[in-house]
Order: C-alpha cells, then structure tokens, then sequence
C-alpha cells in the first residue's frame, strides 16, 4: 500500500512480503530394489563375522569360534545351510544376552569397518549404486540382525534395512527374539508390507539373492536377479529367463579349493587364538 502527503508525493510504501512456500517432503518413488545381505552384498555368513568381532571382544570361547568357523567353511562351499546360521544366530543372541542395544549397536559398526568393508562384492554394491543414481530406493532384507543389516545399508548410503529383530528391555537385550527369523517366505511377506506403506509398484521392482530360500522374495517382483546363486536358485533362474550376476572369481575352480582353504583358514584361526590366549596370561 502507498501513502500520499498532502501535495501528492509518496511518504511511505509498505511492501507485501509472500510467505515462504511450505518445505516440500522427500520426494517419492514407486521403484525399489530389495537385496538380500549373505553371499549376495557380502561375501559369507554376515553373523558368522559378527560372531567373530564379540569373540575378539571377549564374549565367549575360542571353542565356540571354532565350531562357527567349521560352518562358515561350509557356508562358502555348499551355501546356506539353514540348520548352521540357524544355530549360529541362536549362540550370537545367547552371547549379546544382558548387553545394551548402544553398545552392540557400536560394536556392530567397529565390526563393519575392521572387516565387512572389504567383504562386500564390489559387483553386487555396483548394481546397487545403479538403483540409487535411478532415483531407486533400495533396502536390504535379511535375516542377519537388524542392528547390523542398519549399519551395512548406512554404510553403502542405501535407503534402509529390514532383518531379525532381537528383544531387548529398557536397552537391554534378552537373548530372545521379536517374532521369526526374517527369511524365506518371512521376506516376502516383508516386502509386501514395505511396498505397502511406501507405495512400491512391485512389478516394477527389482530384487537379488544368492539362495534358493529366496525364491518367494524374487518371484514377487517384476525384475528378479540371482546373484552368486546356488545351484538349485541358478536352474530355477535359468528356466525362467531370470537375470544371472556371478561375481565370484573362477567359481568352480574355487569349490574344488575350498575345503583344504577352510582347513587352513580354521587351523590358522584357532592358532591365532590361542597364542592370544597365552599372551593375555
């Protein structure tokens, strides 16, 4: 509005500020990509190491170790087992049972940069990488713990993590777990419930796994793709013209070397502690 003196001339303007316009929300997209975490982002059993990073931190025995070391061997030749992680993520909850969700939390972040950095197939984070340069978003979906599945998504600067939640009371785990191991079938229906809530167009979606245990997961989006697979997920990939990525260098010739590499790489570990143990003495 403009004021006028009594001869006419401007005494005063008042300018009309717009109120700034309200802050937009992140923008959305109907597109994911779903990736699974063991033999497929990274390379063995993500529980497997995490084991060994609270063993190195004194939670339990090397005898323990060593039986988890004889069925990471078995893991990297034969693939998932599901009676071994199965047992292997029975101990690790009995093991954090009584410590607080801060200092696993810390833990699993020590344990991402001393050792998960330079286990993760630098094929599978490019095909990742790919998804977010789309505008994608992209979880991982696992039934590794959620607390190390979230470090290993903030890590690699993806949107964000589902897996195996365990209980804990007033920051304090309990050694139980929060409904079932996330996987098989249980992902599935994850992701369902994800797509759901974010407005996923699962035809459009992409996912990845190494494991025929995963075959639910794949078969419910529109672009399936079998990464490192199994040899029952690579037969079930090829009948149905799914996408094929195998990012493991001389693959048989690997399997035929794995046992006597696992016998060193056990000898070599169990050696290792001991000398610890005796040093710590």
């Amino acid at each position: 509005m403009i004021e006028y003196g009594p001869d006419g001339e401007v005494v005063a303007e008042a300018v009309t500020v717009p109120s700034e316009p309200p802050a937009s929300e992140p923008a959305r997209t109907e597109t994911a990509a779903f990736f699974d975490v063991d033999n497929t982002v990274l390379q063995g059993a993500s529980i497997f190491h995490l084991a060994r990073g609270l063993w190195k931190r004194d939670f339990f025995t090397t005898r323990d170790i060593a039986a988890m070391l004889w069925k990471q061997a078995s893991f990297a030749l034969l693939g998932e087992n599901l009676e071994h992680v199965a047992q292997i993520r029975e101990q690790a909850l009995g093991f954090i049972a009584g410590h607080t969700v801060e200092e696993i939390g810390r833990i699993g972040r020590e344990i991402y940069d001393e050792v998960l950095v330079d286990k993760i197939w630098p094929g599978t984070r490019a095909l990742a990488q790919a998804h977010l340069d789309a505008g994608h978003d992209v979880w991982l979906v696992t039934a590794t713990p959620v607390e190390v599945a979230t470090v290993i998504a903030d890590r690699l600067g993806l949107t964000g993590a589902l897996g195996t939640v365990a209980e804990s009371v007033d920051g304090v785990y309990t050694g139980r777990l929060v409904g079932e191991f996330l996987h098989g079938p249980a992902k599935a229906v994850a992701i369902e419930a994800l797509a759901s809530e974010r407005g996923y167009d699962l035809a459009g979606c992409s996912a990845y796994s190494d494991s025929a245990n995963d075959i639910p997961m794949l078969s419910m989006v529109g672009d399936p793709c079998a990464v490192n697979p199994d040899a029952k997920l690579r037969h079930h990939a090829k009948a149905h013209g799914w996408r094929v990525r195998d990012f493991r260098n001389g693959r048989k010739a690997a399997k035929v070397g794995i046992p006597a590499a696992g016998a060193t790489a056990l000898a070599g570990a169990l050696a290792a502690a001991a000398s610890r143990r005796r040093s710590s003495r």
